[in-house]
């Protein structure tokens, strides 16, 4: 029997931008937080699970005398497959969310369905179902029925319908798979409908509903491949209910072994999300930015012209107070085990211009059904003049620095970004005096930056205003129009921080000590950011063979985390990293040929 540990990131996702869950190599699901992302992980064995407890935190399909394994996805859609190939036979294992339009609305419920068909001999079989709740403190209570199984928790009710015999399923008996069987793991609802028939009707209509939102697409003509696995992937990380997006799906999964740098990325991060929108954009899919314009609108809207955090809840939660959870050892059994994130207290100043960046398209695009109104933009302005008052004042910086305050290069430019895209939506909504006031604002914060950010000493623009440290966040100059590429200052900044913080076709993010070290892995997002550098300055041909060494360190369903050991080339950090995914999307437009020159 192949057992249930993960010992590395080679996991899928499925989900339906209510919940998601990330299954290993072997059919094992090993992560799902429920009610929804930042919720209780009642699958949570990539951090292992309590030592005083019977093994548990995941729903495994074991078969005996396993061989090897395959994965993939059927193409173009979030239903994941694994076959498990043994001496005696082979089943195929198919992992899906729900979502479908049905009677005239989105059907997306957190429900998980799995289909076991064999596909040669007999291959025999165990079915381990094991949610844990209360990060893995607390074992259910069980109920039965002639067809389902109750796990009952302090506060969750998960109901198993299947048409496997129960009595295998309950005692973990191993049977031979002799026809399909069929698992719908969900709310303590009974089905409307037979089992086989729900999940059937269940996987077409989803099947249908991720090819025709990836048909829609509007894709690069190379690397279309990775480009939707990215999109997909990307759409799987949003929180439809609310608008919001994750930066990643799990917790603590740590940067490198034993730095202590072990985070929840389960939250909204306006920097990251930004990010997302605009990548999503740059393949038409509209709808997204129309649901993070009504969450961002929100966020201002509470704010009421005070700080903007750098990171929410989904629901719009403020307070995501930090604690340690000392019932799960950790990815690898390297602790600590982070429930919250300590971030949402920081005063980040380059959030200011990640508000903005992250709704001005929708004030310029005509096709969206809900266009911002002038009331919209007077909001935004509140948070503009946040941007003025502090684009010259220390804080925790874009890495978010816990005890350490400068006066960051890239929050200043943010700032910038702010004043200046509040300029160009006055200008567009016929504004003009109100344009003007931004234009000035902005001009004077870029003389700012440029006189103080610029070390002659270094030949290149630092990581803060008067300091010394190179940094890769400084490349999102040309990304936001603060310079043109080929600026002198923006070439040898490039090719300082190429000298310094390059690692062949990765980067490290910053030169300087920060709170626990140097850090030890390269962090993706910035191995992205340098090939569109470098192409944006014409060395098309240098990016070109980055990317392609960059794609090649996707796991084997195309899909990144957050870090990568230089030397192993191993993935580490919280998974999946929209930051990264965000990287193959970008990078695959800016580089690809044209549809035109390719037929």
């Amino acid at each position: 029997m192949n057992g249930s540990r993960v010992s590395d990131l080679e996991l899928g996702v499925i989900g339906n931008c209510t919940f998601a869950a990330l299954i290993d190599r072997d059919a094992s699901i090993v992560w799902c937080c429920l009610p929804r992302y930042d919720g209780d992980p009642v699958f949570h064995s990539l951090l292992g699970a309590p030592k005083e407890m019977e093994d548990g935190g995941f729903f495994a399909v074991e078969l005996e005398d396993q061989v090897h394994s395959e994965q993939k996805y059927c193409g173009n859609t979030a239903i994941l497959e694994t076959v498990l190939h043994g001496k005696q036979g082979s089943v195929r294992v198919t992992d899906f969310a729900p979502r479908f339009f049905w009677r005239d609305r989105l059907y997306h419920p957190q429900m998980i369905v799995r289909r076991l068909t064999p596909v040669s001999g007999t291959p025999r079989i165990r079915i381990r179902v094991r949610p844990r709740f209360d990060y893995g403190s607390t074992m259910p209570s069980l109920t039965f029925g002639s067809h389902h199984i109750r796990f009952v928790g302090p506060h969750t009710i998960l109901r198993l319908t299947t048409n496997a015999p129960i009595d295998y399923v309950r005692d973990e008996t191993v049977f031979n798979l002799s026809r399909p069987v069929d698992f719908v793991l969900g709310p303590d609802e009974t089905l409307s409908e037979g089992i086989a028939q729900t999940a059937r009707s269940f996987e077409e209509r989803t099947r249908d509903y991720w090819r025709h939102w990836v048909h829609r697409l509007a894709i690069p003509f190379e690397w279309q491949s990775a480009v939707i696995r990215a999109a997909i992937t990307l759409k799987l990380c949003t929180y439809e209910t609310t608008g919001a997006i994750v930066a990643a799906l799990t917790t603590s999964i740590p940067e490198a072994p034993g730095t202590q740098r072990n985070w929840d990325y389960r939250y909204c991060w306006v920097r990251d999300a930004y990010f997302v929108v605009r990548a999503l954009n740059r393949l038409a899919a509209m709808h997204k930015m129309e649901d993070y314009f009504d969450w961002l609108m929100n966020v201002v809207a509470s704010a009421s012209g005070a700080h903007i955090q750098p990171v929410y809840g989904v629901g719009l939660e403020a307070e995501l107070t930090e604690r340690i959870v000392t019932s799960l050892p950790g990815y690898r059994g390297i602790g600590p085990v982070r429930v919250g994130n300590q971030a949402y207290q920081h005063f980040q100043h380059d959030s200011y211009g990640n508000v903005i960046l992250g709704v001005a398209q929708a004030f310029l695009d005509k096709r969206l059904l809900s266009p911002p109104t002038r009331m919209d933009f007077l909001r935004l302005e509140d948070i503009g003049r946040q941007a003025l008052s502090c684009y010259d004042k220390p804080d925790a910086g874009m890495w978010e620095l816990r005890s350490r305050a400068r006066v960051h290069t890239t929050s200043s430019l943010m700032c910038w970004a702010a004043a200046d895209r509040l300029a160009r939506i006055a200008d567009h909504i016929g504004e003009p005096e109100r344009a003007r006031d931004w234009r000035v604002e902005a001009d004077k914060i870029r003389q700012v930056i440029l006189e103080r950010a610029w070390s002659e000493k270094r030949g290149a623009f630092v990581e803060s205003l008067d300091g010394e440290y190179l940094d890769a966040g400084v490349l999102l100059m040309a990304e936001v129009g603060f310079l043109a590429p080929d600026d002198p200052r923006m070439v040898s900044t490039l090719r300082q921080v190429e000298a310094v913080l390059g690692r062949g076709p990765h980067m490290m993010r910053y030169e300087a000590a920060d709170d626990f070290g140097e850090p030890k892995t390269a962090f993706t997002t910035c191995s992205f950011w340098r090939i569109d550098a470098l192409a944006r300055m014409g060395r098309r041909e240098e990016a070109r063979d980055y990317f392609e060494a960059l794609l090649a360190q996707r796991n084997r369903l195309g899909l990144m985390s957050e870090d990568i050991d230089v030397e192993t080339g191993e993935a580490w950090g919280n998974y999946p990293q929209t930051y990264s995914m965000v990287g193959i999307i970008n990078c695959a437009m800016r580089l690809s040929r044209s549809w035109e020159k390719a037929i």
